[in-house]
């Protein structure tokens, strides 16, 4: 190990009894770059964040975060990251003023210094007129951004994010995207795990897709989309009917569905030879798709190619994998 890495691990492996989460991972991560770690729920994804955070030990393997040895220099790594979670760790009995001006005195900022920062993140995160309520009157948006202003009091040089949008509505999310572009404006790491693949797609400059406790692929997600499926064959059905045969027939090749607009996507090269032999193979008849359309892949395509099932949306993979290490499994 060694180099200019933000991030940098080798060979990681964590087991819970006898269930191998980690199997020797490798990662590196540039400075001042967002990247994105994805995989299938219970992949290891908050597992991997928890040992570069220093949460937890693996049982095998190296990780150095900022330069610092993640296993030996814990508080060295402690004072230069920021942790920001899936729930908002933030006191809902306090303001949102209080609450930053309470995390920076505990960084140990003179009363003096932890106003103004509290101050000026207020700004950054456009929460100065709901600076002085509670916060239990805030939405999930708003406690999000409060929670992430709260992990910069210290000014972090690398901040690890594990799936902060989960639960937040499409503009919130947009939101919380707008704020984490423009942290790269500071020079800072960002370390995300998601489980939204287009927010991976939006942000990322790099990409690692992990699945049976390795990194299976990375790249950036233009690089990763071009090496799995560089298009994608869109089919619109006539008829619900239509719509489950179709799923079907593709089973297991499936990269997007909409039920509610009877279309289900899959790879191809989209050369017309295979689109041609697609359609003859899911409705010779022509009976079943009414119309069809070839789009760019994108990260969904990717993730069905390199762990072989479709992305799992709107689930909680934290949830899965904090049920594991409780119960020693």
């Amino acid at each position: 190990m060694g180099g200019n890495w933000a991030v940098e691990a080798a060979g990681l492996r964590k087991s819970y009894g006898k269930v191998d989460v980690l199997t020797g991972v490798d990662l590196k991560v540039p400075e001042a770059s967002v990247f994105s770690l994805l995989g299938p729920n219970g992949a290891g994804k908050t597992t991997i964040v928890r040992i570069l955070s220093t949460l937890l030990r693996p049982d095998g393997g190296q990780a150095r975060v900022a330069g610092f040895d993640v296993g030996r220099q814990q508080r060295e790594v402690r004072r230069v990251i920021s942790l920001t979670g899936q729930y908002a760790a933030v006191d809902q009995l306090q303001t949102g003023e209080e609450n930053l001006w309470m995390t920076a005195r505990l960084a140990g900022i003179s009363r003096r210094d932890a106003r103004r920062r509290a101050q000026e993140l207020l700004e950054r995160f456009d929460l100065v007129d709901a600076a002085r309520r509670r916060v239990a009157t805030y939405s999930g948006g708003m406690r999000r951004r409060l929670d992430l202003a709260a992990g910069l009091v210290g000014r972090p040089s690398v901040i690890f994010l594990d799936e902060p949008t989960t639960g937040l509505d499409p503009r919130s999310r947009r939101a919380m995207w707008d704020v984490i572009t423009g942290l790269l404006g500071e020079g800072v790491t960002i370390f995300l795990t998601t489980q939204y693949l287009e927010e991976a797609d939006q942000l990322a400059d790099s990409v690692a897709v992990i699945d049976g406790g390795r990194v299976v692929a990375e790249g950036a997600p233009a690089e990763l989309k071009q090496r799995v499926a560089g298009q994608r064959l869109d089919l619109v059905f006539g008829d619900d009917s239509g719509y489950d045969e179709g799923q079907r027939l593709l089973a297991g090749r499936v990269s997007t569905e909409d039920r509610s607009r009877l279309t289900i996507g899959v790879p191809t090269d989209g050369s017309a030879a295979h689109v041609r032999s697609l359609l003859d193979e899911i409705d010779p008849q022509a009976r079943l798709v009414s119309r069809f359309s070839v789009h760019t892949a994108t990260l969904d395509d990717v993730f069905l190619a390199l762990t072989g099932r479709p992305a799992q949306r709107h689930q909680n993979e934290n949830t899965n994998e904090n049920d594991k290490e409780t119960a020693g499994v």
